[in-house]
């Protein structure tokens, strides 16, 4: 068979890679599935084999089929994922975990060690937020808390046992963005010491923004959001210089946050090449209830990149480009519910409407999803973060984050019209 010749990422995404040597035959239209936990071995010189090459860098994987032993190290399904997730995101190496907190765990546990530390934005995904605050300074393992786009509180942050600068952008929930290449510059100059660059793009997915070419050193995904697309498994993936890949994999089989068979197979089968369909067409819905929710007389604010009221507008024109170079603001938006009363909490009264009454949104949390799903970060997602840490991060107590599926628009406007009338 030919080497993959260049093509539009989305064939690419369909199709994926010509060569896979994580499988030794290629006549499947459809990537097939393992249902084996163990793998049968033709001998113990075969077995010791085997195990020398995993994760090891004297075997040259591209001339070589991978000895398959046990699932937990490696298996030709998820294999074949990860060639795919790599080749999306334009980096060299893909490992897939069993979930996004299982990826970022990973990856942080690999680059930082006792005594190093981490400088993260001061927005972050509460289980993100969780895992900085309680359980790596277990591991002798700092964090600071800064904002990233803020170049004089960066430097200041930034010292000799700083390993890694992580973020989120688009930001969850309220869709900041971070200037990578600014970050970036900033890191830069710090030398041979640079800190690593690792991006959480969920939010985006590679179809809005491929973070590698803007800067970052490791980009992360929750395969359960976008990519993955029907919310039918959980997955993560840690996309990474080849350096990192059997770090990670070693990572990986010691911790055991392993993404099963099946799991990858509905991300490689279904969820990967349908990405840019569905992103395109979330995209043209999420532009309409943007620009409605901007004129209701009961909204504060909304924050979505493809506005032109967006605070970081040409920024987003920068950084959000589609494959193809066109713009691509993204299915998520977050949105702010006026309180003149000052009875409090005024997104969960609309949030319990929605609960109750509406067909077209579902509350629940996640996003990416084929339906529209709707949340309360401040309540919910967001709740480990302590209070006036929220508030003063932009949390709102009125604040709803919307992920937009692939309804129909003047369906989703409907649902939101009724729930705005109580609030």
């Amino acid at each position: 068979m030919a080497d993959t010749p260049k093509r539009a990422l989305q064939t690419q995404l369909i199709h994926g890679q010509n060569r896979s040597k994580s499988w030794d035959y290629n006549h499947h239209v459809v990537p097939p599935m393992t249902a084996s936990a163990t793998f049968r071995l033709e001998g113990s010189q075969r077995g010791a084999a085997g195990f020398f090459q995993f994760a090891c860098d004297r075997v040259n994987p591209d001339r070589e089929v991978p000895i398959y032993i046990y699932d937990r190290l490696d298996e030709p399904t998820r294999g074949m994922l990860e060639e795919n997730l790599a080749l999306a995101e334009g980096g060299e190496s893909a490992v897939a975990f069993s979930t996004g907190m299982a990826a970022i765990s990973a990856i942080l546990g690999v680059l930082c060690q006792s005594g190093d530390e981490i400088v993260a934005h001061h927005v972050l995904y509460g289980c993100t937020y969780s895992l900085l605050t309680n359980w790596l300074p277990r591991m002798g393992v700092k964090t600071r808390f800064v904002d990233l786009n803020d170049e004089k509180a960066l430097e200041a942050a930034l010292n000799a046992n700083t390993r890694v600068v992580y973020c989120e952008s688009p930001v969850n929930p309220n869709l900041e963005l971070i200037d990578l290449g600014r970050v970036r510059a900033a890191l830069e100059a710090r030398g041979e010491a640079r800190p690593q660059l690792v991006i959480d793009n969920t939010f985006a997915t590679p179809y809005s923004q491929r973070p590698l070419s803007l800067g970052a050193d490791v980009v992360l995904h929750s395969l359960t959001k976008g990519i993955g697309g029907f919310g039918v498994d959980m997955g993560g993936a840690v996309i990474a210089p080849h350096a990192l890949k059997n770090l990670l994999k070693m990572y990986r089989k010691d911790f055991g946050g392993v993404l099963s068979p099946k799991a990858a197979w509905d991300v490689l089968v279904m969820g990967l090449p349908t990405l840019s369909l569905r992103m395109e067409a979330a995209q043209r819905t999420s532009m309409e209830v943007a620009r409605w929710l901007e004129q209701h007389p009961k909204v504060k604010t909304v924050r979505y990149p493809g506005l032109d009221s967006f605070p970081q507008a040409a920024l987003a024109r920068k950084q959000m480009v589609s494959p193809k170079g066109e713009f691509a603001p993204g299915a998520l938006m977050y949105f702010e519910v006026k309180d003149p009363a000052g009875e409090g909490e005024p997104g969960a009264r609309v949030i319990d409407w929605i609960a109750t009454h509406a067909y077209s949104i579902t509350l629940a949390v996640s996003l990416g999803q084929v339906k529209t799903l709707i949340e309360h970060p401040f309540s919910m997602t967001h709740s480990s973060l302590p209070e006036e840490e929220k508030r003063a991060s932009g949390v709102d107590p009125g604040g709803i984050r919307l992920s937009v599926g692939l309804e129909d628009s003047a369906d989703l406007i409907a649902d939101l019209e009724a729930a705005l009338e109580q609030a």
